[in-house]
């Protein structure tokens, strides 16, 4: 009879709360992105979620050369472990600007990018990569909908791509297109959702396309609408880019918010019970700075304990649970869990414990958690 995958041996050498990642299964998830993508170039996944280099290299060693990141030190982290395409998916305003240049700089092998979505903006992007004597790649942010950055395909995106085309220092890239705010667990649902809301972006884009006679590159969809992505990519003849990242890991949360997708967990969090205040309460060592607390209750999903039960408290460093009935658990009992949102998990761990054939065997430093590396 085979073990759960998750068990790990040589728990007394780890300290509790921990991330443990299994590599194994980090590659099976990687093998089945580029499956359904049809080809690693059609991937450019978010590393937002990991934030470590040898998942990165992993991505690498598989065929994947694109990537996305949120924050400058996660570009950073992604061009030092090898990559040649990273994409700063936000609009770089004050200090990052420069730190922006300062990468381009440092790293000559690797193509940077980042997106623009206000002419201000792009102003000050001109005139930065004009004083360092390089050309910054950027590109254009197109609001469909979420309402967190972007500008609406309209006129005003057109004057903003045709004033990127006139720049000296600036090489338009494409058009980056973020839908998270479409989530359906029904995937015919979920494309009718899809194929609503993308209406006015296909309209101004063909108008787009007609006025300019080019035929940009898209960065386009999260997990969820990653599939309907490419099947536009190939019923348009586009060339695009999904930008899925939780894939790599995945999680409790996402099977909540999107149609069934081949990917299984690769990262979960363990804990110790800490104390058994009364026979139906036992309290954990997995607060708010060890697993993610911005979604609801319950955040993590058992996988070696099944007793009715209900989280009462969270706190920093506690997670407080109480049973119906007498607890079986004792204190120093260990528990392993699925975050319900990796993301974020991932970035309150310094490290993850690696997990070869249930032992730990070296730990994977989460580089990228800091705001700052080196720039």
């Amino acid at each position: 009879m085979s073990r759960p995958w998750y068990e790990t041996d040589n728990l007394d050498e780890v300290n509790s709360p921990a991330l443990l990642v299994y590599p194994d299964r980090v590659q099976a998830n990687l093998d089945r992105m580029i499956e359904m993508a049809g080809s690693s170039d059609r991937l450019r996944p978010h590393v937002k979620t990991h934030k470590m280099p040898a998942i990165t290299q992993m991505n690498i060693a598989a065929g994947i050369t694109r990537f996305k990141t949120a924050t400058i030190a996660e570009a950073e982290m992604t061009a030092e472990a090898g990559a040649k395409d990273v994409l700063l998916a936000v609009q770089p305003v004050g200090p990052n600007i420069q730190r922006l240049v300062k990468l381009i700089k440092r790293y000559p092998g690797c193509l940077f990018s980042c997106l623009v979505d206000e002419p201000a903006v792009l102003e000050q992007l001109e005139n930065a990569f004009q004083g360092a004597g390089v050309c910054g790649s950027v590109w254009l942010d197109v609001n469909v909908g979420m309402n967190r950055t972007g500008i609406t395909p309209s006129a005003a995106a057109s004057d903003l791509v045709r004033s990127l085309l006139s720049r000296e220092h600036v090489a338009f890239a494409g058009i980056h297109v973020y839908d998270g705010h479409l989530h359906d667990t029904d995937a015919e649902r979920l494309k009718q959702q899809f194929d609503d809301v993308m209406k006015p972006f296909w309209a101004w884009l063909a108008e787009w396309q007609h006025d300019s006679e080019t035929q940009p590159r898209l960065v386009a969809g999260g997990t969820p609408t990653a599939s309907f992505w490419q099947a536009e990519a190939r019923a348009r003849q586009l060339e695009i880019e999904t930008g899925a990242g939780t894939t790599v890991l995945w999680d409790a949360g996402q099977p909540t918010f999107s149609p069934a997708m081949p990917f299984e967990p690769a990262a979960v969090v363990m804990t110790r019970v800490i104390s058994r205040p009364t026979e139906s309460h036992v309290c954990l060592d997995l607060g708010h700075k060890a697993i993610a607390s911005e979604m609801p209750l319950p955040r993590v999903q058992w996988l070696n304990w099944e007793e009715e039960h209900e989280v009462v408290g969270h706190n920093e460093e506690h997670l407080v649970l109480q049973t119906k009935e007498r607890c079986s658990l004792r204190c120093g009992d260990v528990l392993y869990g699925v975050p319900v949102h990796i993301c974020p998990t991932v970035a309150l761990h310094q490290h993850a414990e690696c997990v070869r054939d249930h032992r730990v065997s070296e730990q994977w430093k989460v580089v990228a958690r800091d705001r700052k590396l080196t720039i």
